[in-house]
């Protein structure tokens, strides 16, 4: 699963420096993250590094791109060129 941002973002930039994969953008007006590099810091974190810092809760699992903790293992993987 992809994590996505909700129209409650307040644009604090809080979640951006958090994220091991640097899938968070700045969007207009809420932030965005994009789906094809968010692993929900599987490889990296035991849990969505960019939820834990979110002061306002804007922060989801996206349900139109679902994927498992081994797809998400998998993107890690082939995003930081691992065998």
């Amino acid at each position: 699963m992809s994590l996505f941002i909700s129209d409650e973002c307040i644009a604090c930039d809080a979640c951006i420096d958090e994220c091991p994969n640097e899938a968070i953008d700045e969007g207009d007006p809420v932030y965005v993250i994009d789906p094809d590099i968010c692993t929900e810091c599987v490889g990296s974190y035991d849990e969505p590094a960019c939820i834990a810092v979110c002061p306002v809760d804007a922060i989801d699992v996206d349900p139109d791109n679902i994927e498992t903790a081994v797809e998400l293992s998998a993107k890690f993987k082939n995003l930081k060129n691992l065998d």
